[in-house]
């Protein structure tokens, strides 16, 4: 069984402490590496979210299901880009397309035909008519909230507290906050960090993600101003919380009602849940769909597609939807290759039994060892979440003591298997590159670090 509070607490607190030293032991050119970033780049990374405890992790290379860092140590990537990197590294059809393709120019600022067939393919998958190209997730419902707002003209919209959907101002609204929040039944917009201007925030409306009674009191309380509603039809910024029964529905049915529109940010389930995202799997046709991460196989590239009356808006001037590398060849010829010989019917069969290979492994190490915890997976991704209770809403996850998910990251990150380092939010994913092998050796870290947490 597992120890009490206080000696949970200090044998968490206790293996944190070991396991960083030895992290940094085991990475001295790491070190160096970071020590020198500093003087030139902010918090010594290229992004934010490349900071982790106890130091940035650099990559050397990355092939098949696994990569290198940069002292030589060899690691299961789980990791996959934050989710991009399905296909995972250095998949020879995406290889071989962006090599075809460089030799022929890298950058028009005009399209290209690979374009046409990534369009198709997007049509067949989601059932939405017409598709437009960006560069990044945040660009995709950007698009999307900016279509929104000049359909309806109304400026107000609805997210979910936890969402992310990017960094503009309209959507770092209460995302990581744990303070400001107000009371759980009525969320307070927060602004999710600086720079983002007060105005800003009071446009963007939240509700609770599984709560349909507090979005209809949102459009009651705020009748004819709402422009849509953007939701990420499985929350992915706090582990994977699935919606309940009806949930996505209803998103439709109240947004229908009130002549409003509604966004599925698939930047994360897109490709990774199946074959037509979300959209397909839950049944529910929203406005506006929006991809990025695992579509361009490793380059960048967003997408977002909509029906006639929502795309009509682009082509007849009343939304500019601009970018000088939108339709970028080299995104569209890994996009193509992605759509049409590395995301196919059997590629998703082999994902699937790769995954209930994880969650059954997972689940049996968590039912012997007594564990607190339980397992949530959504197609290709999926995380150990270290309460007993299934989440409903962001304010559970929000509850979940986040040293248990920091300890196993560490824990299996010194044994060779790479999870993304922001442990409580993040997802695993497998790759289409992955064996079961690799799932096998997962399991026996987790199993490993279970026995030690639970000794």
């Amino acid at each position: 069984m597992l120890p009490s509070v206080d000696q949970s607490s200090t044998l968490l607190d206790r293996l944190i402490h070991e396991e960083e030293a030895r992290f940094v032991d085991r990475s001295p050119r790491a070190s160096q590496l970071a020590q020198r970033a500093v003087k030139t780049l902010p918090g010594g990374v290229t992004s934010s979210w490349q900071i982790s405890r106890p130091q940035p992790i650099w990559v050397e290379e990355g092939k098949g299901s696994r990569v290198w860092d940069v002292d030589g140590n060899e690691y299961i990537d789980y990791h996959g880009g934050y989710g991009a990197m399905l296909a995972g590294h250095a998949h020879p059809a995406v290889v071989a397309a962006v090599t075809e393709r460089v030799r022929k120019g890298t950058h028009f600022a005009q399209p290209t035909p690979d374009a046409l067939v990534v369009a198709d393919e997007l049509v067949s998958r989601y059932g939405m008519p017409l598709w437009r190209f960006g560069n990044s997730g945040t660009e995709a419902t950007m698009d999307a909230i900016h279509l929104m707002r000049a359909i309806t003209g109304r400026d107000l919209i609805i997210k979910f507290e936890g969402a992310y959907h990017g960094h503009h101002d309209a959507a770092m609204v209460s995302v990581w906050n744990e303070d400001g929040l107000g009371p759980e039944h009525r969320p307070k917009s927060v602004a999710a960090g600086g720079g983002i201007p007060q105005a800003m925030v009071e446009l963007t409306l939240i509700a609770t993600f599984n709560d349909l009674d507090l979005v209809e009191t949102l459009f009651a309380e705020h009748r004819g101003e709402i422009a849509g509603v953007i939701v990420e039809p499985i929350l992915q910024n706090c582990g994977v919380l699935l919606p309940c029964e009806g949930f996505l529905q209803g998103l439709r049915d109240i947004t229908r009602r009130n002549d409003a529109l509604l966004t599925f940010d698939e930047v994360k389930t897109g490709l990774t849940v199946g074959r037509g995202g979300a959209v397909r799997r839950f049944g529910v046709q929203p406005d506006i769909v929006c991809l990025a991460k695992a579509l361009g196989g490793g380059l960048p590239i967003s997408a977002i597609g909509g029906t006639e009356e929502v795309m009509g808006a682009i082509t007849n001037g009343t939304y500019d939807q601009v970018g000088t590398f939108n339709g970028n060849p080299l995104s569209m010829a890994a996009a193509k290759a992605m759509l049409t010989e590395v995301m196919v019917p059997e590629t998703y069969e082999h994902l699937e039994a790769l995954q209930r290979r994880m969650l059954e492994g997972a689940e049996g190490i968590i039912r012997s060892h007594h564990l607190a915890a339980h397992v949530a997976t959504a197609g290709a991704k999926g995380s150990v979440i270290y309460s007993a209770e299934p989440m409903r809403t962001y304010r559970d996850f929000l509850r979940i003591d986040g040293r248990y998910a920091l300890a196993a990251w560490l824990y299996q990150f010194n044994r060779g298997v790479f999870l993304p380092p922001w442990a409580k939010g993040e997802q695993w994913l497998i790759s289409v590159q992955h064996s079961m092998a690799d799932i096998d050796r997962y399991l026996e870290t987790l199993d490993s670090f279970a026995g030690v947490i639970t000794a």
